[in-house]
């Protein structure tokens, strides 16, 4: 059974962007290196990992991505801050990136 992934993105500046995918490695590869990315994660410089949970398929990923695209502000940080209260990057904890710069 695949796994899907609903994410949150920031910038340094705490910029975020929320997306979904099925292939976390592979989509965290695709900001940071702009290839196929967004233009607004690539403008921003939207690429470190603050936040992410799993779903059991692409509908519910799809249904928790826009429920958390409509959050205020606020209510992203607070869910950020519950998991991750450093905001560090969790994609080199989870061996998914090497450790920039």
């Amino acid at each position: 059974m695949s796994q899907y992934y609903v994410y949150i993105l920031a910038s340094q500046s705490r910029t975020l962007y929320v997306g979904m995918t099925k292939d976390l490695a592979r989509r965290l590869y695709e900001h940071r290196t702009r290839h196929a990315s967004s233009a607004f994660t690539a403008q921003y410089e939207v690429r470190r990992l603050v936040y992410y949970e799993v779903a059991a398929n692409p509908y519910a990923a799809i249904a928790r991505e826009k429920e958390l695209k409509v959050w205020t502000r606020a209510r992203k940080l607070q869910l950020i801050e519950s998991m991750n209260p450093g905001w560090e990057d969790l994609a080199i904890g989870l061996g998914l990136v090497e450790k920039e710069g």
